[in-house]
């Protein structure tokens, strides 16, 4: 689809033609105004993400990490690497202010995650969301969906947040979502808030999801069929849509993870959002790849009952009922995918504790 402006591109033809948004999974200045020019009404940000916007944009950050430390001589690390996070994210925000005053508010917003070390204490993550909420009137938090995610969640929805429920596998986990933040939008409204603004948001990992069953595949010696695998976060993701719309919660799927053109193919159509890193809309928009709305085309049921047959821990995902909340942490793709949000974050303190405090074995660059 060719613009005014000359752009030709499937995912702007999408978000025009159909339901469907896409937000960009970065909020590298380049890659975010590149997608907003493709029709992205959002942006995210974590740990990893962080890291990997510092080795892009390495002449802005690596300067500004000397000078938030040189303004701040006492604080720690930590408080230099929450500051640098912060920063990154409103100036994403920025970016995507026009787009949010477009859309009415109601798109255009800047995920920012709570500090994944947290992950046990609502309290601090709820108060932490409070905090990030007030650096920018576009931002959204992202809170793990887990039992204490769960709780900070309804929480920080009930004190005016917009939320984004990220580390979701399950279409149990997707319920309990959209139960937890449709409780907190009627604690909002009932102290007197307008939660008619409120756009948040439920993270289906779904490319994660896909790594899980390979890595059970392996490790179980299972004899599935390669194709299966590929099908199992886009089933997940169907099933959980079928019952949103069904039972009418405020909040909106969001696909993520990307792992191959399905992940975006067969979603097509539905009311909600595609995260997409930057290489990915590339390679979608230069895909040649004819648009259709795929998000009521079943799963085909060889895959399904593979899945099903062979793998409990999809049927744990697929059904409604296949997790207790207090299983969400230890479900095998949450707790691998918190493990690594750590160790991304703990790893993001050593790239700051590194700028501030150079190895002086090392021969500078």
């Amino acid at each position: 689809m060719t613009t005014a402006t000359g752009i030709d591109s499937p995912l702007l033809h999408m978000v025009r033609a159909t339901s469907t948004d896409y937000w960009n999974d970065s909020c590298a200045v380049a890659e975010l105004e590149y997608a907003i020019e493709r029709g992205a009404t959002g942006a995210t940000s974590n740990p990893s993400i962080v890291g990997e916007v510092m080795k892009k944009e390495k002449d802005h950050w690596v300067p500004r990490v000397r000078e938030i430390a040189a303004e701040h001589p006492t604080w720690s690390e930590v408080e230099v690497t929450w500051a640098l996070i912060e920063e990154m994210g409103v100036r994403g925000a920025g970016i995507l202010q026009p787009v949010f005053e477009r859309e009415d508010r109601r798109k255009g917003r800047l995920s920012l995650q709570t500090n994944p070390a947290n992950y046990r204490d609502p309290v601090r993550m709820a108060d932490q969301a409070v905090h990030f909420s007030s650096l920018a009137p576009n931002i959204q938090v992202k809170f793990p969906t887990t039992a204490a995610g769960l709780q900070a969640l309804e929480d920080a929805t009930a004190r005016g947040v917009v939320i984004n429920a990220t580390v979701a596998f399950t279409v149990a986990q997707a319920l309990a979502v959209g139960e937890a933040v449709d409780r907190g939008i009627e604690r909002y409204q009932a102290a007197g808030g307008d939660g008619s603004r409120f756009s948040p948001v439920c993270s289906l990992m779904i490319g994660r999801l896909d790594d899980w069953m390979k890595v059970l595949v392996e490790r179980d010696d299972l004899a599935v069929h390669p194709d299966a695998t590929n099908w199992a976060g886009i089933a997940v993701f169907k099933r959980a849509y079928a019952l949103y719309r069904e039972r009418g919660f405020r909040t909106r799927l969001l696909a993520a993870a990307y792992r191959h053109r399905l992940h975006w193919t067969e979603l097509v159509g539905a009311d909600v959002v595609l995260t997409m890193p930057h290489a990915w809309q590339v390679r979608l928009n230069n895909s040649g790849i004819d648009l259709a709305e795929r998000i009521d085309v079943p799963v085909a049921e060889h895959n399904l009952d593979d899945l099903r047959r062979r793998i409990p821990d999809f049927v744990r995902a697929y059904e409604p009922d296949g997790l207790a909340v207090d299983e969400f942490a230890t479900y095998g793709a949450t707790a691998r995918t918190l493990r690594g949000f750590v160790a991304s974050y703990h790893d993001l303190q050593g790239v700051v504790r590194d700028i501030m405090l150079p190895n002086p074995d090392l021969r500078p660059a």
